[in-house]
């Protein structure tokens, strides 16, 4: 019997190869969960900088009845001035480190969340902002701004001079006199003061260089500083000083020479001095020593698309907008609160969020209206999610996911934020030839409230360039588009530049190849085509879920889980008693308000006359271009209704709550603005339960329209279920199924063509 050899089959790698893989892969994903150093939350100053990094915990107990005179940056870490004017803030804090302890510099993060009240209650609405506090300051009025001509070390230190000069009644201890020394001054210098060597630097009286050199000898020990000006005569005439400036060195044995430099060099003073026999840096200073501040522990890199657009990103932009921007201001009045009113109502507009976030921006629309002035109690009450309306509340901190990055946050989520708007507003608007009303919004926005203000005055002057020329809402969206981009030339390659996102001319050809077309050699914007890619890319459909903590964050911690809720509150606000809405409202309104609500929520739909349903929309190219026509289908429209659907069916077969009535599911309901939104918490949720992701299910449904009261099915379509997959993966899998079923045909003819051919050879039925 012949010997079967074993043979390895092809195209099936051996067992070790195999481990080594999975081996490579899980090492992969670890490198993929590890922070990132840098990536996130990561302020601009560490404690090795000669400056005190501050906390909320200790910039109280460090100014207050201190007896060195502090100056105080409070920056954003996300601020592309303060940024830019790190450098420049360390480069100050080693130039006058010799100045402690009489006078000290700190800085303070109001990014961070915990340090936001602190922030607040000093009174900081714009970054950077520098405030000099005066020695034994008690509260934080004391703290004074500190004006300077230019970001440059010279202005600062002159302005800082200038501030301790305007705090004579609280001079620091340890600060020597600034003011020009007089005759009879001079002549008992050395029996009232234990030195060896008196300089004397001759200046204009509006020179700050004795008065630099002073504080720069401030920690040497055996010698003392003192300025004379132009104007005292006596003085000039005794030493026969006839430039300025000018150094003359007095010895405690009588002897007097002049200071070997000529020229206004504050470092070439202060090096000869140091030099002297006998001068030493005395050991009696010791700085300023805090707990360190814990640094902020970066969460993992998160894997992202740049195809999508994810909810995270914006949700935490509105947030921030309205918890943390907001807030910095004492009260709310005149035009500031009207440009909040018109941010909020446009939010209410045209904003896709989920269902609770949108609720929390009814109340809060309906709250703001009337009002014509807000405090910042009333405001934060307002802004608080409560326990009253479980259904209505806002995320408490942002979670940035496209936005992720060391020097992003808070600025792209909120361009992200207004490119959705303007997107929006185009699409949902039923007159969309009539100016725009996201564009003045976001303007007025960013004028009185957003917090970096060099770059609020730059937007401000790009809008009064040729914001008032934009005559559409497609207008809007190009406009927004180019200052942009425009922005992002400006900051390319600077210090507020992201390494790992650079500032590019979006959107790249990766993302939108037809966007980019080349003539005569020259690269050129197609507006048409970005045109229809804004709004595929910012459409509803393209809306991811991921990384939103969801269902048992906010909810359990109001002490309510979905399975568990108080259906006694439910049946109260059915029967008006629900008492959930904030104070200024009338009894009646409030009744009527819930009775509508109800009414809403037992129908599962709020409806819009004011615009119809939005419907898959087909796109056609402008045949005038002479270009190829394209009939571009929507399919995120129909995925976004066919999840709906998914969502509804396993709703009504899940178990979960047997006990409550059909209006209870909450799944789906019709907006203000005329389309259907999900309760993504629930979707979510039973999703879950089901095994499936957090993606979009991607799908085909079938198409169905009501004509005379009849509903006719226009087609029957496939289904094809892809959680968890994009579309090019969908795409693929179908392409290989083609592919691989031509394969099997092909093989099928061949051997059926072949048994064919040898039934019909001689001798084959005798063989």
């Amino acid at each position: 019997m012949p010997k079967r050899l074993s043979r390895a089959r092809p195209g099936l790698p051996a067992a070790g190869a195999l481990l080594a893989a999975a081996s490579s892969f899980r090492l992969w994903l670890l490198l993929l969960l590890l922070p990132v150093p840098g990536a996130l939350g990561a302020g601009l100053y560490t404690p090795d900088d000669p400056l005190v990094v501050l906390s909320a915990d200790t910039l109280e107990r460090s100014i207050f009845n201190s007896s060195s005179a502090w100056v105080v940056e409070f920056y954003a870490s996300w601020c592309g001035h303060c940024i830019h004017f790190a450098p420049t803030w360390k480069a100050l804090a080693n130039d006058i480190q010799d100045w402690r302890p009489a006078v000290t510099l700190g800085v303070l993060d109001c990014a961070e969340a915990s340090n936001q009240k602190i922030c607040s209650d000093f009174g900081i609405t714009g970054y950077p902002t520098l405030k000099f506090f005066k020695a034994f300051s008690t509260k934080p009025e004391d703290g004074v701004r500190l004006h300077h001509k230019r970001d440059d070390i010279r202005s600062l230190t002159e302005s800082i001079i200038t501030s301790i000069e305007s705090h004579e009644d609280q001079w620091p201890p340890a600060c020597p006199p600034l003011e020009p020394i007089s005759a009879a001054e001079l002549h008992d210098f050395f029996h009232t003061n234990n030195v060896t060597y008196l300089a004397l630097i001759f200046e204009k009286e509006d020179s700050f260089l004795g008065r630099e050199v002073t504080l720069d000898m401030l920690q040497f020990e055996n010698i003392a500083v003192r300025r004379v000006v132009k104007s005292n005569e006596e003085l000039v005439r005794s030493f026969n000083v006839t430039t300025f400036p000018s150094g003359v060195l007095l010895v405690k044995n009588g002897s007097c020479s002049s200071i070997p430099v000529h020229v206004d060099s504050r470092p070439l003073y202060t090096d000869f001095l140091k030099k002297l026999p006998g001068v030493v840096r005395g050991d009696t200073f010791k700085p300023t020593v805090l707990p360190p501040v814990p640094p902020t522990t970066p969460g993992p890199w998160k894997v992202i698309d740049r195809r999508k657009l994810y909810m995270a990103d914006v949700e935490s932009a509105v947030l921030y907008t309205l918890r943390r921007e907001a807030t910095r201001y004492d009260f709310l009045e005149k035009e500031q609160l009207s440009a909040m009113k018109q941010y909020v109502a446009v939010l209410v507009k045209y904003f896709p969020g989920r269902l609770p976030i949108m609720n929390y921006l009814r109340n809060l629309d309906f709250w703001l209206r009337p009002k014509t002035n807000v405090s910042k109690s009333e405001w934060e009450e307002a802004l608080r999610n409560k326990n009253e309306l479980p259904n209505a509340w806002l995320p408490e901190n942002p979670t940035w996911v496209g936005c992720q990055g060391s020097k992003r946050g808070f600025p792209c989520g909120l361009w992200t934020l207004f490119h959705l708007l303007t997107v929006q507003e185009a699409l949902l608007s039923p007159q969309p030839h009539t100016p725009p009303e996201v564009l003045p919004t976001m303007r007025g926005y960013v004028h009185y409230f957003f917090g970096c203000r060099q770059c609020a005055d730059h937007f401000e002057a790009m809008a009064a360039e040729s914001m008032n020329k934009v005559r559409n809402k497609d207008g809007s969206i190009l406009w927004l588009w180019s200052r942009h981009n425009r922005v992002n030339a400006r900051l390319a390659g600077t210090a507020s530049e992201d390494p790992k996102f650079p500032k590019i001319q979006w959107p790249p050809k990766d993302l939108c190849w037809s966007c980019q077309i080349t003539i005569n050699g020259r690269l050129m914007w197609d507006e048409r085509a970005i045109l229809r890619f804004f709004k595929s890319h910012f459409s509803r459909g393209n809306i991811y879920l991921d990384f939103l903590k969801v269902e048992k964050g906010l909810r359990v911690r109001q002490g309510r889980d979905v399975e568990e809720r108080d259906y006694e509150a439910d049946r109260k606000l059915e029967e008006g008693g629900g008492g959930g809405q904030e104070t200024g409202r009338g009894d009646g309104e409030a009744f009527e308000e819930e009775k509508k609500r109800t009414e809403r929520k037992k129908s599962g739909f709020e409806r819009s006359g004011s615009l119809e349903a939005h419907k898959p929309s087909i796109v056609k190219m402008n045949t005038k271009t002479k270009e190829l026509e394209e009939n571009i289908v929507d399919l995120d429209t129909f995925s976004e209704q066919h999840f709906k659907s998914k969502a509804l069916k396993m709703a009504g077969q899940a178990g979960i709550r047997n006990s409550r009535s059909k209006r209870d599911v909450g799944l789906v309901r019709m907006e203000d603005r005329g389309h259907q939104s999900l309760d993504y918490d629930a979707a979510w949720w039973l999703l879950q339960q089901k095994g499936l992701g957090a993606q979009h299910i991607v799908g085909i449904m079938e198409e169905s329209e009501k004509e005379g009261g009849v509903i006719q099915r226009r087609s029957q379509w496939f289904h094809i279920l892809g959680a968890g997959f994009s579309r090019l993966d969908v795409s693929l899998c179908i392409v290989l199924y083609f592919l691989s079923s031509m394969c099997l045909l092909g093989m099928y003819t061949f051997f059926r063509m072949r048994m064919r051919y040898r039934k019909g050879r001689p001798g084959f039925l005798q063989a």
